[in-house]
């Protein structure tokens, strides 16, 4: 078992997971191009075992209030799995697993997997977690960051997406729990899709990326310059205490998605 980097291969696609550094995928490139930003705060990093933000960083579990690290003040944000160091479980040319265990802060035990499967036009994760003990509720996610042009004066990548509706945002960035018509971006928002994730990331003249997901929720963030962001997730910003989605020792919380590139 090992934390060095695995490269993947498939036809002309090449995907390089970084165990070390949160089991995020820092390279995907079709044909030589770099769809992903670079950087070691990007790449595309698992969100577990939670999503997007917690308000004040607190969740409710039965009687019990848990207070997780404000990384995101006043919030806490994304997880734990992006900050700490995956275990290659084991790895061919074109798959790979890898597992992290839950620890302190998080109050339960458990462990994640991550399953990486590269084919020649598609990529697709799996995230799975598991108790060791008892039941805790639990989001799992992915956060890319694909890069806004990926060709030397590219034209900007296109998002093109038709959710069922739009979670409004607070001041506090965190859903008010009402549900409006889709606006238009730039956005750092979450969307329902619930016949699942389906958005269309188009670089004209070059690639199209279309993002699936059987999961309901996907956060667009596209507010920076050098790189947008489609987040398939298990449920929205704050669902610890929203939409909570329990683990038990008889059913894990599982999650796909799927990348599926082609030529233009």
């Amino acid at each position: 078992m090992t934390t060095q980097e695995t490269t993947l291969t498939a036809g002309d696609a090449e995907v390089t997971v970084a165990p070390g550094n949160g089991c995020r995928i820092s390279s995907l490139k079709i044909s030589g191009t770099e769809l992903l930003r670079q950087g070691e705060k990007y790449g595309c990093f698992p969100m577990v075992p939670w999503c997007g933000r917690i308000r004040d960083g607190q969740f409710r579990d039965g009687g019990h209030t848990h207070q997780m690290p404000l990384n995101s003040p006043p919030h806490a944000i994304h997880g734990f799995g992006r900050n700490a160091e995956w275990t290659t479980a084991r790895a061919t040319r074109t798959e790979a697993a890898f597992t992290y265990d839950l620890t302190d802060p998080w109050p339960y035990s458990g462990r994640v997997t991550q399953l990486v499967s590269l084919a020649e036009n598609s990529l697709t994760l799996s995230l799975g977690v598991e108790t060791y003990g008892d039941s805790f509720p639990a989001q799992a996610g992915w956060h890319p960051w694909f890069n806004r042009t990926i060709t030397d004066g590219g034209s900007s990548v296109q998002i093109a997406f038709d959710p069922a509706w739009q979670e409004e945002r607070g001041a506090d960035h965190l859903p008010t729990g009402k549900r409006i018509e889709a606006t238009p971006g730039p956005w750092d928002d979450c969307f329902g899709m619930p016949e699942g994730v389906d958005v269309m990331l188009s670089w004209p003249g070059a690639l199209q990326v279309e993002v699936k997901s059987p999961e309901q929720w996907v956060v667009v963030y596209d507010e920076q310059d050098a790189a947008v962001c489609v987040e398939p997730q298990t449920g929205p910003p704050n669902g610890l205490n929203t939409a909570p989605r329990l683990v038990t020792p008889v059913e894990p919380l599982e999650a796909s998605t799927t990348w599926t590139w082609s030529h233009l």
